[in-house]
């Protein structure tokens, strides 16, 4: 990927600007674009933020940090984008919106540019139909905390090139993460499993089998993991987990994924984990 200079980044939420503090400490030029620049400013702060912890525990060097910085530059016009040797979406988990940014990306970009998604579960094979470039679209499903974790799910759609996948492969080891091939499914293999497990956690509770912190504590000392499945539900956020639930639901069409409708209820009350300050827990 030698080729690449410049890489677009669309969406400056938690995954986006993740995404663009990997890009940048590893030496690539980033624009983050975002809709608003209210979001595009508390992307940046984070990305900063993020990496001054890192410069503060010795994991890079103040030089370092100050040169990701200023290789990342935030963008509100979409159009700014078709300077970009790689784009890669991670907008909300919405086909919909999702369909729209790729359609405007095949118009923008040059036609031998590869656009990924950070999709956690929609299809990259019906993506790509959005596009005039169907074996260039792939999936290219980061984890969060993007910085931290070595995962990406590298998800070839149906019409994805050998040449694309190789590309976006080699592309995640220089990023210093670690690829893992998956084929286009509703969640793919992360989700897929892991949402289902989520969800049932919230069908324990709202059934009143046990509360939400005796659920976690169960998985935590009974099955050692590091945290339980509704604080993970929190961290993710519970509009996210629902969006997923409704992908799987009805990619799959069988009523095993239906959301939890305590889940459903939460979201259509605006608590949406840790981000809205209350989900399963309360923070600050």
């Amino acid at each position: 990927m030698d080729e690449i200079r410049l890489v677009g980044v669309i969406g400056a939420g938690t995954m986006g600007n993740g995404i663009a503090h990997v890009f940048a400490r590893c030496g690539y030029d980033v624009m983050l674009c975002e809709v608003e620049q209210r979001f595009l400013d508390r992307g940046l702060a984070t990305l900063r933020k993020d990496l001054e912890r890192e410069a503060a525990k010795g994991k890079i060097t103040a030089e370092a940090m100050q040169a990701a910085l200023q290789r990342v530059t935030g963008v509100l016009d979409r159009n700014r984008l078709r300077e970009c040797d790689f784009v890669i979406e991670a907008a909300t988990e919405k086909f919909e919106t999702k369909k729209e940014i790729f359609a405007d990306l095949d118009r923008i970009t040059r036609k031998d540019v590869i656009l990924a998604s950070n999709t956690s579960s929609i299809s990259a094979t019906k993506l790509g139909q959005a596009t005039g470039r169907p074996d260039k679209v792939i999936g290219m499903h980061f984890f969060n905390p993007v910085p931290v974790m070595k995962l990406v799910e590298v998800i070839r759609g149906l019409a994805t090139s050998q040449e694309t996948f190789e590309a976006i492969r080699d592309l995640a080891v220089r990023l210093e993460k670690t690829p893992v091939e998956v084929n286009d499914a509703p969640g793919f293999v992360s989700n897929r499993v892991l949402m289902p497990l989520l969800n049932e956690a919230m069908y324990a509770v709202m059934e009143g089998v046990a509360t939400a912190e005796a659920v976690d504590e169960v998985f935590k000392l009974g099955m050692a993991h590091p945290m339980g499945p509704l604080t993970l539900a929190d961290f993710i956020g519970l509009d996210v987990c629902l969006d997923i639930m409704r992908v799987l639901q009805e990619g799959f069409g069988d009523p095993k994924y239906r959301p939890c409708p305590l889940l459903v209820r939460m979201v259509d009350a605006g608590w949406l984990g840790k981000k809205s300050g209350r989900g399963f827990y309360k923070y600050e």
